[in-house]
């Protein structure tokens, strides 16, 4: 296989970079030539959750990821001298080995079989393929789901050009995941539709809690990856008796495709379900487009004017800031296109819905190791219809 390049439209998320200790396997090229890898997400539990509202708090020990503490104790030993003393600045003395060299004490890896710490190392031969789950993967034994219990496994690619960030994991997506873990009482035995999920992570946490959760996006060979993932993980949605049901839906175009011969299309059931039950909309992490996020804030006016009851609409984004020669500072275009989004549609008066936008705090605890940065944020709306009087009353009055 060719070597991977980046060029100047190549985009790398942060998650895959400072993910600690964790070890992308590449499983397979996708159906468009692309590198596949497989990671795993561990929920943490309650004890070993971060405080966001104490982040002096120690994380304890994951099997899954590096210990600090047992570092630091690598670090005192090579700062003491002969008799146990801490050698004062100025005064350490380099480790150096036979040959004069520095000698670099490293920390062990854990090897719980003993021997070698080193992992076994088995090359494959690559090819190209659709991303249909084989056989043996369907009928996967419960003695095997129990080694992944509390583990989220994702397929996707690494370093993709703009059009495909769809196929990687970002921020946004483990902070939504983050809020629904922590509220699991406002999403128990819900509807909820996803719009733009990528991989289906968050999707999959979701369906954790809630009822049924529609996970849309679009593109085949994104879609049939979402796919894969929701069945990599049905040990975690089969045991609360949630459902992920994957389907296509465009932003950009006005209905959903409930043509038969059409895979990841809506049933009719499917659209009459959706639209009458669901009270969740998520997000996360779509608006780095303007015409997308345009097709966005569309596509939820679309929706919701379609409901007769309240939804609440979930929304997790992060400005990403970049230096510009246009305006000979640091800016973030995107996300200011967003917020002006939000702001017409607060202020948008049509006679059907009523629009409440809020941003929530990002203090909520952290089920997800990933860095929470200060540039993360989630946004609700509160979608809620008119009564019939006063819908036409404010529509004679706005027609006027």
């Amino acid at each position: 296989m060719d070597q991977i390049t980046f060029h100047h439209d190549t985009v790398l998320s942060d998650v895959h970079m400072l993910l600690p200790n964790t070890c992308h396997l590449m499983t397979r090229l996708n159906y468009v030539g692309q590198p596949v890898f497989i990671s795993k997400f561990k929920i943490l539990s309650d004890g070993e959750k971060l405080d966001n509202n104490d982040p002096g708090k120690a994380l304890k020990d994951a099997d899954d990821y590096d210990d600090p503490k047992e570092g630091r104790e690598k670090n005192t030993e090579a700062t003491q001298g002969k008799d146990g003393e801490g050698c004062g600045e100025g005064n350490m003395k380099p480790f150096l080995d036979e040959d004069g060299d520095l000698d670099i004490t490293h920390r062990p890896r854990k090897s719980p079989m003993g021997g070698s710490s080193r992992d076994l190392v088995c090359p494959i031969i690559l090819k190209q393929s659709n991303p249909v789950l084989q056989q043996e993967e369907e009928n996967v034994d419960d003695e095997v789901d129990k080694c992944f219990k509390g583990i989220i496994r994702i397929e996707h690619t690494m370093a993709t050009p703009l059009e495909d960030v769809g196929k990687q994991v970002w921020r946004g997506a483990l902070l939504l995941a983050d809020f629904i873990l922590s509220k699991p009482a406002t999403f128990r035995g819900t509807t909820v539709l996803e719009l733009g999920a990528g991989t289906g992570l968050t999707s999959i946490i979701m369906a954790t809690i809630a009822k049924t959760v529609y996970c849309t996006d679009v593109g085949e060979d994104l879609l049939s990856m979402c796919k894969r993932n929701v069945l990599l993980n049905r040990h975690m949605t089969e045991h609360s008796g949630g459902e992920v049901r994957v389907r296509h839906l465009d932003w950009l175009q006005h209905d959903l495709c409930t043509d038969d011969d059409v895979e990841f299309s809506w049933t009719e059931d499917e659209v009459a379900d959706m639209h009458k039950n669901t009270t969740f909309i998520i997000a996360a992490d779509v608006c780095y487009d303007d015409d997308l996020t345009d097709g966005l804030f569309r596509t939820l006016y679309q929706l919701c004017s379609n409901f007769t009851h309240s939804c609440t609409v979930l929304i997790s984004i992060e400005k990403r800031m970049n230096f510009t020669l246009r305006h000979m500072d640091v800016s973030c275009k995107a996300y200011d296109h967003f917020r002006h989004c939000l702001s017409q549609l607060q202020d948008l008066v049509d006679g059907r819905c009523s629009f409440s936008v809020e941003q929530l705090p990002s203090n909520f605890a952290q089920f997800l190791l990933y860095e929470r940065i200060e540039q993360l944020e989630l946004w609700k709306v509160i979608i809620t219809p008119l009564p019939f009087d006063q819908a036409r009353y404010n529509s004679e009055l706005f027609s006027s």
